[in-house]
């Protein structure tokens, strides 16, 4: 059984997309749908922008969003997955390709979604700490003794799990949880605590949007974000995908889900190889290309 997976923000790079666009017309036909929906030029961000332009929130989602699903779009019949699944933002991506939800809903989902996240970022000085070395549960213990707000928001793979909250909290569990054996607790260079509580502004905001978003049966199970299960209604689904702003990704318990349920290739489509590397740590054996 072969698994699709797509990755999310942070997975951008300079160029990206542009040989997929250079040697294939159904490609460019897709990017080119892309630029009208959003109203400026995506494409000339991606291939000619810095790396600064790339890491502006209102850019770098749609544009792994757009990057991971031209992939699928142009594999055409030989895209036959078996089950599917993304990173956070991966999610959208994850659900078009499975065909839950038509490309243009998606991306406009997806550019609404950026721009919630950053008006939430901006109501609340906040960020983000990977904590590497720990058992997860370690890690949650010691986040509940914080004051303030600081939470386990990305479950990335054992070992490795991303916290979430306001500055002062994240700054305080990153002390207590080296002091606690920690191996490393770094402050990342993000704009904001997403996967906790400070998302509920954009949350709300999201979540009528999706409401109101078609979504249908996928061609296959998706194991979502918010629990790491199989999903195939669309009730759920929705249900699922407006809890997942304000909820943790659990991308370690959806892989072992993933290969518990049958998965023996691992396809990452979009920018990047950072799910390969995670499924790795899960298995040795599970074979992990890129699409």
């Amino acid at each position: 059984m072969t698994a699709y997976v797509f990755p999310g923000q942070g997975s951008q790079f300079p160029g990206m997309g542009k040989d997929l666009y250079d040697a294939n017309s159904n490609a460019r036909i897709w990017f080119e749908h892309a630029n009208d929906l959003l109203g400026f030029n995506l494409t000339g961000v991606m291939f000619t922008g810095t790396e600064a332009d790339l890491k502006q929130t209102n850019v770098t989602q749609p544009a792994i969003f757009l990057h991971s699903v031209v992939k699928a779009k142009v594999l055409g019949d030989a895209f036959q997955p078996s089950m599917v699944a993304g990173h956070s933002l991966g999610e959208f991506s994850a659900l078009v390709a499975a065909g839950a939800m038509e490309f243009a809903d998606g991306m406009k989902l997806v550019a609404a979604r950026a721009n919630a996240m950053q008006k939430a970022c901006e109501l609340q000085p906040s960020t983000m700490a990977a904590i590497l070395g720990m058992e997860d549960a370690k890690v949650e213990e010691i986040c509940k003794t914080i004051p303030g707000v600081v939470v386990p928001a990305n479950y990335n793979c054992p070992g490795q799990l991303v916290i979430s909250g306001t500055i002062d909290a994240v700054n305080a569990a990153c002390e207590a949880l080296k002091a606690a054996g920690a191996k490393r607790a770094l402050v990342l260079p993000v704009g904001g605590a997403f996967h906790s509580p400070l998302m509920e502004p954009a949350r709300l905001e999201l979540e009528a949007a999706i409401a109101y978003t078609p979504i249908v049966n996928p061609r296959c199970p998706v194991y979502q974000n918010v629990d790491a299960r199989p999903h195939t209604d669309p009730a759920r689904i929705k249900a699922n995908l407006i809890a997942q702003l304000t909820a943790p990704v659990r991308w370690t318990q959806t892989m072992q889900h993933m290969l518990t349920g049958g998965a023996k290739k691992v396809v990452e489509l979009g920018p990047g190889n950072v799910l390969q590397g995670l499924f790795k740590k899960v298995s040795k054996e599970v074979e992990t290309v890129a699409g």
